[in-house]
Parts: structure tokens; C-alpha cells; sequence
């Protein structure tokens, strides 16, 4: 286990997390299962879209020359020769002085060129009054206006929502290549931790961080197993550790990675030559952990205290998730903002302070730049990393470059981790 005192920046760890994940393997789902994966290859489509000419309207098809000269003044009798519901497979063929009673989505039969809708009708069924002229082509939805065969109906890579579930639907295709959801296995350490609910003894807290991170893990599109608490025995984690090696995408730890004396994780994970520890420019999140086991399975070992577990999971293991879901765009939505409190910031270390959205300020530096957003801290306590009760309130994580401070009126980049 590599331990280093060279300080890596926000960027250089964030890189090699990211090195750390590929795209998952491929498996065959079928519509139900599609939402939320990433497609693994092409739809195409073998055929027009639509299939046939059809109607536009519920209305009567019509050949446009027998209504050429038809109006309210002058209505046009033609006779009805057909009923075509949609679904109908009936091909009745519309010659000179009548028409087909014709519904919405229903082929256009031969001989017919246009559509009259029922509102410019009599409504007729044995004959029919129509009181409107149609053009060539008016109301019809013509055979390819959607797409032609070989048309591009969804990229891989796409992330499917329910419209690209419709759009492949559309196509005949039953089933989709997608790449499969990571499978993420979820540690809290430490002695002091219990189960919410459980009566607590003097020194110990609710374990809060392997909900926050299974939570997480699941927001990401992951499947997560949670397995926390677990106390501060290195030869029982080292155990769990490589009991989970090869069977999960991926393990995410939280705690005993700092300089103390009971870091477990440090410990357990003390002869693993591809795992390293390691500190990192930004506060809070200082110490981290980063690597492979033996049988190749990522950890992301994250520092225990809540809101440092959930900012480095935010810059660290969420992007590397999505890639192994076979996302290319990894990242949070981002906005520039303008600060309406300000806050001092740690030397030599970037900052991410959890914030949210408020309406602008009557008056201030805040009002000149009305254009942006506005944030103020989520809680008076700012970035610190034990506050996971005001954690809730974050909206969004502002980053703060190394050695800046942040006035009132200043312009942020936040990342948005909340609607």
C-alpha cells in the first residue's frame, strides 16, 4: 500500500478515478428494463417511418380533384364505400365520386390523395357532404416523413429515457445491447457507529454515511449493496474486502483513512500495491484512498466525515460510476453564481462549500449581475465536514480555486446536486 505526503490537486484525483473505470460489459434487455441504462449499440431502422401513407385526421379519404371546387356554398356529395378504423388492414379502393370514412392513424386507400376532416363534413356514412376543398396531400402523413430505412433512431451511448424507449419501440426492436448497471458494494467504519433506531451508548452515532453513499450510489444509476457498519478491525475488513474482490464493479469505503491510530482501512489495505493513499488539495475531502485489489475491483476509500464522504463521492466516485455505466458526459450540471454571503477558504487547498439558490438581494454587490443565480452557504457552518444534519440543505456544491476568497457579489461554479 503506497502512502505518499506529495499533495495531488482536485484534477489529478479526480483523473485517476476516472483511469480507475471503463464501460461495463453488455447485456440484452428487453423494453420494461431498458429505461434508465446506456445503450450499447446503434437502432437503426429497416423500415420507413410511417410504414404506409396514412391519416392525419378522423375524417373521409378523398381523391383532392372530386372536392376541388367544394365549399359551404356549394357542398360536394360523394359516396362512402368504406369504413377504415386505425389498424384496419383494408384496402378499398377510392374512385372518381366517393370517398372512405377514415380514422386517425389508418392507411390511406388507394386512389385517395387527401383527407377531409369530419368537421368539414356532414358526417355522413352511406354518403357524405363535403363542405371544404383539399389540397394533394392535405392531412396525409406520408409513408418515410419520420425516418427511412437505415435512419439513425438512437445513438449508442445514450442514456434511455422514456421517449428513446418509445423511439425504439417504434422500430419493431424488442430488445436493446446495454451496457450493465455497477454493481457497488457500500462500507462505513468505525467503532462508534450503530444502526439508526438502535439506543446509543455514550460515544457512538447513528451510521449515516453507508445510507448517504448507497443513496448516492443509486441517484448515479448504480446498484448498490450496502455493508455498514463495520468496526475498526483490519483483519475483518481486509476478509470482507477480498471476499467482495471480483464479485462487485466496484467498493467504496468511508473512513480510517487519515493519519489517526485507528484507520482501518489504511490498515487492512496495508499490503495492497495498488491501492495508495494519498492527500488531496481540497477542502473538505483531504485524505483519500484510491486503487485496484487483486482481482482488479476499484476502491474508492473516502474520508469519514459525512459531508467529506459526500463531496469525494461527488468529485470522485459518481463520474467514475457513469463511466462504467458507458456515459461519456460525466459530469453535474454546472452554473456560474453570484455569491450573496461570502466565506473564507482554506490556504493552499480548493474548496467545496455546499450552498443553495436564493432570490437576489434587493441591494449589495449581489443586484448588479441579476442575470445569474444566487447562493449563500447551505449553514452557517460553512464546509465543515462533520455537518450532515445541514447537509440536506445543499442545493449545489460551489468550487473554489486553491488560495481564493470569496466576497459578497463574487461569481462561483456550482455544481447542481439537487433539482
Amino acid at each position: 500500500m503506497p502512502t505518499t505526503t506529495a499533495m495531488r490537486t482536485l484534477d489529478e484525483h479526480r483523473a485517476a478515478s476516472l483511469a480507475l473505470a471503463a464501460p461495463l460489459p453488455t447485456v440484452v434487455v428487453g423494453l420494461p428494463d431498458a429505461l434508465g441504462h446506456v445503450l450499447a449499440q446503434d437502432v437503426r431502422t429497416d423500415e420507413p417511418l410511417p410504414r404506409w401513407d396514412n391519416s392525419a385526421m378522423d375524417g373521409y379519404a378523398v381523391r383532392a380533384d372530386d372536392v376541388r371546387d367544394a365549399s359551404d356554398a356549394t357542398p360536394v356529395t360523394l359516396r362512402v364505400v368504406a369504413d377504415l378504423p386505425a389498424g384496419s388492414s383494408g384496402r378499398p379502393v377510392v374512385e372518381p365520386g366517393t370517398a372512405a370514412r377514415i380514422m386517425t392513424g389508418a392507411p390511406v386507400p388507394p386512389g385517395a390523395d387527401a383527407v377531409v376532416p369530419v368537421e368539414d363534413t356532414d358526417a355522413g356514412t352511406t354518403t357524405v357532404e363535403v363542405r371544404a376543398s383539399k389540397a394533394v396531400g392535405q392531412h396525409v402523413r406520408r409513408a418515410g416523413e419520420d425516418a427511412v430505412p437505415g435512419d439513425l433512431v438512437v445513438a449508442a451511448g445514450t442514456l434511455l429515457g422514456p421517449a428513446h424507449v418509445a423511439a425504439v419501440a417504434s422500430v419493431g426492436v424488442a430488445q436493446v445491447a446495454v451496457h450493465r448497471r455497477p454493481r457497488v458494494a457500500v462500507i462505513s467504519t468505525g467503532d462508534e457507529l450503530v444502526t439508526p433506531g438502535t439506543t446509543l451508548a455514550h460515544g457512538q452515532i447513528p451510521d449515516s454515511n453507508s445510507w448517504l453513499l448507497a443513496a448516492a450510489v443509486r441517484e448515479a444509476g448504480g446498484e448498490a449493496m450496502r455493508l455498514g457498519p463495520v468496526g475498526d478491525d483490519p483483519d475483518a475488513l481486509r476478509d470482507l474486502l477480498h471476499g467482495l474482490d471480483g464479485g462487485v464493479d466496484a467498493i467504496v469505503t468511508s473512513g480510517g483513512v487519515s493519519v489517526g491510530a485507528f484507520d482501518v482501512v489504511k490498515a487492512a489495505l496495508l499490503d495492497e500495491p495498488d491501492v495508495v493513499f494519498v492527500p488531496v488539495a481540497v477542502q473538505p475531502g483531504k485524505p483519500q484512498g484510491l486503487g485496484r485489489l487483486p482481482g482488479g475491483t476499484p476502491v474508492f476509500a473516502l474520508p469519514g466525515n459525512p459531508v467529506s464522504s459526500f463531496v469525494s463521492f461527488e468529485l470522485f466516485v459518481r463520474p467514475a460510476l457513469l463511466r462504467m455505466r458507458g456515459l461519456t458526459d460525466v459530469e453535474r450540471p454546472t452554473t456560474t453564481a453570484v455569491v450573496d454571503d461570502g466565506w473564507r477558504t482554506p490556504p493552499g487547498r480548493a474548496q467545496v462549500m455546499p450552498v443553495r439558490f436564493v432570490a437576489p438581494a434587493a441591494s449589495g454587490a449581489g443586484a448588479r449581475t441579476p442575470t445569474h443565480p444566487h447562493v449563500v452557504r447551505a449553514t452557517a457552518g460553512g464546509s465543515g465536514s462533520h455537518l450532515v444534519a445541514r447537509l440536506a440543505l445543499a442545493e449545489g456544491l460551489a468550487i473554489v480555486p486553491p488560495d481564493t476568497q470569496v466576497a459578497p457579489g463574487d461569481l462561483v461554479t456550482v455544481l447542481r446536486v439537487a433539482p
